[in-house]
């Protein structure tokens, strides 16, 4: 195949990687000029994937555009009517995931019950508003270049904490260069866990996976909200969420041509689903964590996606399926691998930029294919930190249980040497046995 995959940072760059090693054609072009040293001298770089079109139309059906991110929905769809394959996500999964308001309505329209949410322009409105309610709520920011780590979730029952954050914010809005836009979504107890699956612009695959992001910075859930610092995985027990929460949109995605990995993130418990928040692309390092249960490469599970049947007649969701591809059916636990300052950038290039990574001499194939890079460089025969903010990659482990795949993860993660190296070790301990009796109990797995 020739691929051309177009992103912000090279998130995807594993991916390219994996599939030029097994003879495809690959070009990634990488927007954001401070990460074009990710994957130098792994992967084939690109300076305008539009220049690079013509050499993808000439391989017809073997040609395929990869998009990484979830703000190039319209450019998707522009392609797509032009003829070219295209995986990625739509406009429509743009605003799915950007736009969070949106986002619960079309949850609401496809018959989930989601929690009360309330948009705000104004950090001095919304601190009105927390004061007057005095109720738990989580701030989420809109946009899909938001920073996670401004996110929060209040611990206090009545929103003390999240009410100090604002009252900081406000002090900053007046130097601030755009307007705030952001909401305060009611929050709920239970269980958080998300649910994906692959979308072929007519149907959902027939696998589908779950997963238990762990997003915090610090083991025990301390510390900034840094998009994911370690994630639990499985294929083999996602057919209930799949049912429940991803095939009654089926609708409004073929409508929005929407074709590529999409992720509803939840809160289950016995009272029923809380639906979230949209991933409307392939997350990192969630593609990295699947990888590692899959029997059949990306390839071919994209050749699957770009195989369109015959549209369902709407309302027909349930029998919206189409066959899916082969995955194992244990656990995946992924622990992230970052260097200072991350998650922050701020002095990385004096803190850990260009430090020598070494994988252990001792790695067999099985860990090495477990190791999956991110921001890193090839000089010679040396692999270096590159990029923007530290994040080194991501060790997975599988396992028949959480715990046997969390001891493989962490025995990864400890042969892979980098100065001041920080991970979680913590990462699939709260996905305990009881947890997912729980969800089996309510019905959800």
């Amino acid at each position: 195949m020739r691929v051309l995959g177009i992103g912000h940072c090279n998130d995807l760059a594993a991916m390219y990687a994996g599939m030029q090693t097994r003879g495809h054609d690959v070009r990634a072009y990488v927007r954001d000029p401070a990460s074009h040293s990710v994957f130098a001298g792994m992967v084939k770089r690109t300076d305008d994937w539009q220049q690079d079109l013509g050499w993808v139309r000439e391989a017809g059906d073997q040609g395929l555009i990869l998009f990484e991110t979830a703000d190039q929905g319209t450019v998707q769809d522009a392609l797509r009517a032009e003829g070219f394959q295209v995986i990625g996500g739509s406009a429509l999964g743009d605003r799915l995931e950007a736009d969070r308001a949106y986002g619960q309505q079309v949850l609401r329209d496809a018959g989930l019950r989601t929690a009360a949410s309330h948009s705000f322009a104004s950090y001095g409105q919304a601190l009105d508003f927390v004061r007057s309610r005095r109720q738990r709520y989580v701030l989420k920011f809109n946009g899909a270049h938001n920073p996670r780590t401004r996110n929060y979730i209040a611990q206090t029952a009545d929103s003390r904490d999240l009410a100090a954050l604002l009252d900081f914010y406000c002090e900053h809005e007046a130097s601030a260069d755009t307007q705030p836009d952001f909401v305060l979504m009611e929050h709920v107890d239970g269980v958080e866990i998300g649910v994906g699956g692959y979308f072929n612009g007519q149907q959902f695959l027939e696998t589908a996976c779950i997963d238990f992001e762990h997003k915090r910075f610090f083991a025990g859930e301390l510390g900034e909200l840094t998009g994911e610092m370690g994630t639990v995985v499985s294929y083999a027990h996602s057919s209930a969420l799949r049912v429940k929460v991803l095939l009654p949109l089926t609708d409004v995605l073929r409508d929005g041509g929407y074709c590529g990995y999409i992720n509803v993130n939840l809160i289950a418990n016995a009272d029923g689903l809380w639906p979230l928040e949209f991933t409307s692309r392939f997350g990192y390092p969630g593609y990295a964590i699947c990888e590692a249960l899959h029997r059949e490469p990306w390839e071919a599970i994209f050749r699957k996606l770009l195989q369109r049947p015959g549209a369902q007649h709407a309302g027909a969701f349930r029998s919206a399926v189409a066959p899916g591809f082969e995955a194992a059916r244990d656990f995946a636990v992924g622990i992230v691998l970052t260097v200072p300052p991350f998650p922050h950038p701020h002095g990385y290039a004096a803190l850990s930029k260009g430090l020598p990574v070494i994988p252990d001499s001792s790695l067999s194939p099985a860990e090495r294919a477990g190791l999956s890079f991110a921001e890193v460089e090839l000089r010679g025969h040396t692999l270096l930190t590159s990029g923007t903010c530290g994040y080194v990659g991501v060790a997975t482990g599988c396992g028949s249980s959480v715990d046997s795949a969390r001891s493989r993860a962490l025995d990864l993660a400890r042969k892979v040497y980098v100065p001041n190296l920080r991970y979680r070790s913590d990462i699939g301990e709260r996905v305990s046995p009881k947890v997912l009796a729980d969800l089996r109990l309510w019905g959800y797995l």
